[in-house]
């Protein structure tokens, strides 16, 4: 092989889009990571917390009461997130962690919720997937209200 070979083969190579943009720095990533998990969870660890009794935790439908009725996660509190206000959460216990939730990735209903709680002062996690990706799992569901 000549020297140039390698810088010949190197001038071949594949366009990488996964590095198009370069990754990060390990510390980096686990800033992002770590700071991800401290406003997300997901059905998985909900399910668990829940079926173990971890207490504290209060699982929040953001959805229309409607579609609460026809069915939510067991357990779960209806609080639709176009609701909320001083007034309207003024009975919610400051002390414990809303995991909230809507219809599927495709609804941001969860996140505004999400915001809206902590600007009220309540700590809370979004729970991603929303409510199809707890049924699809087939954790337990309750209907009515």
């Amino acid at each position: 092989m000549t020297p140039t070979a390698p810088r010949l083969l190197a001038a071949v190579a594949p366009y990488s889009l996964v590095l198009e943009v370069p990754a990060a720095d390990p510390e980096i990533a686990r800033r992002h990571y770590a700071a991800k998990l401290a406003v997300e969870t997901d059905p998985s660890d909900v399910n668990h917390d829940l079926e173990t009794g971890v207490p504290g935790l209060v699982v929040a439908d953001m959805r229309p009461l409607e579609a609460y009725a026809e069915g939510h996660v067991a357990g779960a509190v209806s609080l639709p997130y176009r609701s909320l206000d001083e007034e309207s959460t003024a009975h919610l216990s400051r002390d414990a962690l809303y995991v909230v939730y809507c219809w599927d990735p495709g609804c941001n209903a969860g996140a505004k919720a999400a915001e809206r709680l902590a600007e009220l002062g309540f700590r809370v996690k979004e729970m991603i997937g929303g409510f199809e990706y707890w049924k699809r799992n087939g954790y337990p569901i309750e209907t009515g209200s």
